[in-house]
């Protein structure tokens, strides 16, 4: 095994390879530690878990707000990861929350933007985790975000903002197409204070991007958005600056229970700041 995984992952050396196998870091189907020597077979099934050197530490706590059996709801800070990705495995709400309430069967329903604050809702059991996700997949969770952007005197609020939306360039952006809308939001007016209004946004797709998009299609991108609607150069991009996180929070998420037909509802204690 460790000689197929270095030539199949030939960017990381067998040092490296060796210690993950030494410290049971990689395992079979089963679970259970595979050692350096154990043989190749085709169709063997390995788990092993990314490691990421000198991981940049995130200063920001997330905060459990809820945990039953069945879910757990967190609201995260600015510039954390819901889920491993690029150079982020250990800083993440995920692997934070997993070792925080020592349940490794965490897994996110839904996710937000790393640069995004507020709910996220984890299923805490396996057994009824399909029931939860069924929420988001047929439109049954009603979600509430708030942003704070440069004001549209000239447009009626509330309004509900429809757009067709396609996958950009680079490829982590996306932009407005042509053809039949496939992302719905409606929007409100919060409060107003001089160039700048707190807006509520009701999604009722859940489209990557979606709101900041639509946000800065109509003309008031969401404050310190690195991509909307101008992308910053990559230097500045991939630069965290913790003073002047992106001004959008995932305020409220509520459903009717599929397990007791209970109606539930989480609320942020974040608060974006002007």
């Amino acid at each position: 095994m460790l000689d197929c995984l270095c030539a199949r992952f030939a960017a990381i050396d067998r040092a490296t390879w060796a210690d993950r196998f030494a410290r049971g870091r990689v395992l079979g189907a089963d679970g259970q530690p595979l050692a350096a020597t154990h043989p190749y077979r085709v169709g063997l099934k390995v788990h092993y878990f990314r490691e990421v050197p000198d991981e940049k530490p995130i200063p920001f706590a997330a905060q459990v707000l809820h945990l039953d059996e069945h879910l757990l709801v967190a609201d995260k800070p600015h510039f954390l990861p819901v889920m491993p990705a690029g150079e982020y495995v250990s800083e993440t709400l995920l692997a934070r929350l997993c070792r925080q309430v020592g349940n490794a069967d965490l897994v996110p329903i839904h996710r937000i933007d790393r640069l995004t604050a507020g709910l996220v809702l984890f299923s805490t059991n396996p057994d009824s985790r399909g029931r939860y996700q069924a929420l988001f997949r047929e439109r049954m969770i009603d979600k509430r975000y708030e942003a704070i952007c440069p004001a549209l005197p000239h447009l009626d609020f509330p309004r509900v903002e429809r757009l067709h939306m396609v996958e950009g360039e680079p490829f982590f952006l996306m932009k407005r197409g042509d053809g039949e809308p496939n992302s719905e939001t409606r929007i409100e007016v919060l409060e107003r204070r001089d160039g700048f209004w707190r807006y509520a946004l009701h999604p009722v797709t859940g489209r990557k991007h979606q709101l900041r998009l639509q946000m800065a299609t109509l003309g008031a991108g969401i404050c310190n958005d690195p991509f909307y609607p101008e992308l910053l150069e990559r230097g500045r991009r991939d630069q965290d600056d913790y003073s002047q996180p992106l001004k959008l929070l995932a305020r409220g998420l509520a459903f009717r229970d599929p397990l007791t037909g209970e109606a539930r509802q989480f609320e942020s204690r974040l608060q974006l700041d002007w």
